[in-house]
């Protein structure tokens, strides 16, 4: 390897550094997500998660970590992805359309004082607003991981997580970071609760 590609490989893990700084300043917002899941919780709710593409994968790897565990052993806790029933998100698609993937899911899965976590790189992800739009009026507690500055979906969730970036790669990569934070404090919580 050429000292010009090991430079770009440093460039490139120090935009990541920068933009992981950056986002110490969500911790509020990240904050409010926790305590509300872990309200949710408690309260014997659950939580529903959407998104398209590599936002899908990251709900089903979220859902992943509170059914199975993060790092301790303990209960399992309820959490369904969307996006991990291939027969029901084409049966939408195709006899309604794509925008309703999520929307009509959330219609029959939604119950009040549940958390829904939409996921949209852009913000701007029709089928996960909807989504949102849909759960916000069943009385959920809605949580948005976007980019982009939010996009259109800001304006509707309670707790709007948005990574400041335009680089769908980078704010996915800050979206893990953060899923994992909120996934672990949870499991502490519920498994060890803090005196606070």
């Amino acid at each position: 390897m050429d000292l010009t590609q090991e430079e770009e490989i440093k460039d490139k893990i120090l935009t990541r550094v920068n933009i992981i700084q950056n986002s110490i300043l969500l911790s509020p917002q990240i904050n409010k997500s926790i305590n509300s899941i872990i309200d949710c919780l408690k309260k014997g709710n659950k939580i529903i998660l959407f998104g398209n593409g590599g936002s899908a994968a990251d709900a089903q790897h979220i859902a992943a970590e509170f059914i199975g565990r993060f790092n301790i052993n303990r209960e399992s806790l309820p959490a369904i992805a969307l996006t991990s029933n291939s027969s029901t998100i084409t049966a939408l698609a195709n006899d309604f359309s794509f925008d309703t993937i999520f929307s009509r899911q959330c219609e029959s899965l939604i119950s009040k004082d549940d958390i829904a976590i939409g996921i949209s790189t852009s913000g701007n992800s029709l089928n996960v607003e909807k989504a949102i739009i849909t759960c916000k009026n069943k009385g959920a507690i809605t949580i948005g991981l976007l980019g982009n500055n939010g996009g259109t979906i800001k304006k509707h969730v309670d707790v709007p997580i948005i990574v400041n970036s335009s680089s769908t790669p980078h704010i996915q990569e800050i979206h893990r970071m953060i899923y994992h934070i909120i996934c672990e404090i949870v499991e502490n919580e519920l498994t060890n609760p803090s005196s606070k």
